[in-house]
């Protein structure tokens, strides 16, 4: 597996932008925005992808027309014919069914819709609550380290006695 790029936050930046643009650009008007939410990038992280070993960025898109598992490559990427294909991805502990995209300024990325439209949020707060809340049912938690059991005092150790 190649080591991890130090270009997580630009890639998110990237990708964030490119929305953000698209909302500026190609949905004012529309009824399904919800105008209490903007667009925010949540929880990404680098994970390697199983089929190349390259990190792709996993994390979730907040729009407010949709919030999506995204599963974001290190690096752009040429679409090479996977725009529009269904492709099964492990996304933390889970498989889900993404969709292929490619869009100039961020390259091929994929996605899976959460919510659609997202007219039940009504805070950023709730929407990226209710991402990272998405994220921790995928992701699975760290494992518990083991209680240490007590180490005797060394005078105790010493005069034969165990620690209480």
């Amino acid at each position: 597996m190649s080591p991890l790029p130090s270009n997580l936050a630009a890639r998110e930046q990237a990708l964030a932008a490119h929305y953000r643009q698209v909302q500026a650009e190609r949905m004012q008007g529309l009824p399904l925005l919800n105008p209490a939410l903007s667009v925010e990038t949540v929880g990404f992280e680098w994970t390697p992808d199983a089929q190349t070993g390259e990190p792709v960025g996993e994390g979730v898109l907040v729009t407010p027309w949709f919030m999506s598992l995204v599963r974001l490559p290190a690096h752009a990427q040429a679409a090479e014919g996977r725009v529009g294909q269904r492709r099964e991805h492990a996304f933390g502990c889970e498989r889900f069914d993404f969709l292929g995209a490619w869009d100039a300024g961020i390259g091929f990325h994929e996605s899976c819709a959460l919510f659609s439209p997202m007219q039940g949020f009504d805070s950023q707060a709730l929407a990226r609550e209710t991402a990272l809340a998405a994220l921790g049912l995928t992701r699975p938690a760290p494992p518990e380290q083991p209680a240490q059991p007590a180490q005797p005092a060394r005078r105790a150790f010493l005069a034969g006695r165990r620690a209480a």
